[in-house]
């Protein structure tokens, strides 16, 4: 049987945010994991948690999301995920996708001590339109942690050691009930490092690390958008008792543009001409991002006329050919006129009162219209 697209199967748009398609596996995954469906439809619940998994370790990976948007199925390849799995601990079958919910992912190191990844950092950037449009190479700076140089990383003072937790007996966990099924979560006296430090370096704290900061060099992809994220792996918190570090999220955010507002890979922006163009007519120069682009304005154009020139707006990231530029028009009344200038309207408006409807496209229909409500 041919499988079903990833986006179908977890029920969200092509253009789904990392955030939306975490969300909506999180909700699958408590509707089908097989812990909560022991009854006839077990194994009807097992394949579409397995089918909801695949789909999700597919799309939540940025390269491999971008090999299946181009190419679908064939552009993925089966050898990089994992043979069969079992379900086991419920927090273990969903790995970091709970680790708000059942602590962060954890294995064994030496000793029997439990390893945990490290948090993830969030990092907020602004960029322009003209930035997000283009790409650009940037840099920024982001909190790190280095092995403490006074006690080499052991968190303990010169001279003495750490001792095996009580709590945890030197695992660096313990059990915890969560209404039906128990999990396990980092110790909360040695906080997962299965020791405990009766006096600390005093130049860390008895962390074994210190704070500093490093600068990364990041790639902003042209197209991308407000509201994406770029993740940098291995740029997050360090992990404990030697487990892998988070991961770095930065998130993209616009900056409000003078003139353009983006939609998509379509761009707007307004253009106020004056009365006498818009009567008239003729060729005007708008703005685009490449410069500038002619309009053949007709006589007689209203506020509210929108024009469209193909292929002037942004190529989004996963995007084949650039959106659009719509420019809206709006018809300038004149202020601030001489005396000569409003004899010459009022002059102009009985002009127009003697030709009749024929130079107000809309007045009559607007007379009858009112007269109908009125009535």
């Amino acid at each position: 049987m041919a499988k079903r697209d990833f986006y179908e199967v977890l029920g969200v748009p092509k253009n789904a945010s990392d955030e939306e398609i975490k969300k909506s596996y999180r909700k699958m995954a408590m509707k089908f994991h097989p812990d909560r469906n022991q009854d006839n439809g077990a194994k009807e619940a097992e394949g579409k948690f397995k089918e909801a998994k695949e789909a999700y370790e597919m799309l939540s990976d940025p390269q491999k999301r971008a090999a299946y948007d181009q190419h679908g199925h064939a552009g993925v390849d089966p050898n990089m995920r994992g043979g069969g799995e079992g379900f086991g601990g419920f927090a273990e079958a969903f790995g970091d996708i709970f680790g708000d919910m059942f602590g962060q992912q954890r294995g064994r190191a030496g000793g029997g001590r439990q390893v945990f990844r490290g948090g993830d950092l969030s990092y907020a950037m602004e960029v322009t339109l003209e930035e997000a449009a283009k790409g650009k190479d940037a840099q920024i700076r982001i909190p790190s942690h280095d092995n403490c140089e006074v006690c080499s990383g052991t968190g303990a003072k010169p001279g003495t050691q750490a001792k095996t937790c009580g709590t945890c007996g030197g695992a660096g966990a313990v059990q915890m009930r969560q209404g039906f099924f128990s999990v396990q979560q980092p110790c909360p006296t040695c906080k997962g490092a299965g020791k405990t430090i009766a006096d600390p370096c005093t130049s860390c704290q008895g962390q074994g690390q210190i704070k500093k900061t490093k600068t990364l060099e990041v790639k902003i992809p042209a197209g991308i958008d407000g509201g994406m994220r770029i993740r940098s792996s291995g740029n997050g918190e360090p992990g404990t008792n030697g487990g892998p570090p988070g991961d770095l999220y930065i998130e993209i955010r616009l900056k409000k543009h003078d003139i353009f507002e983006r939609d998509g890979d379509d761009l707007h922006c307004s253009v106020p001409i004056s009365m006498v163009t818009a009567a008239l007519g003729g060729e005007i120069d708008v703005p685009t991002l490449e410069g500038k682009a002619a309009i053949d304005m007709p006589e007689g154009t209203q506020t509210g006329k929108q024009f469209r020139l193909r292929g002037k707006g942004i190529k989004g990231v996963r995007g084949s050919y650039p959106g659009d530029l719509y420019c809206h028009i709006t018809v300038e009344t004149p202020v601030k006129l001489s005396e000569h200038q409003r004899k010459l309207l009022k002059e102009l408006d009985e002009s127009f009162k003697k030709g009749g409807s024929k130079h107000s496209p809309t007045g009559d229909s607007w007379t009858d219209r009112l007269k109908s409500f009125f009535s």
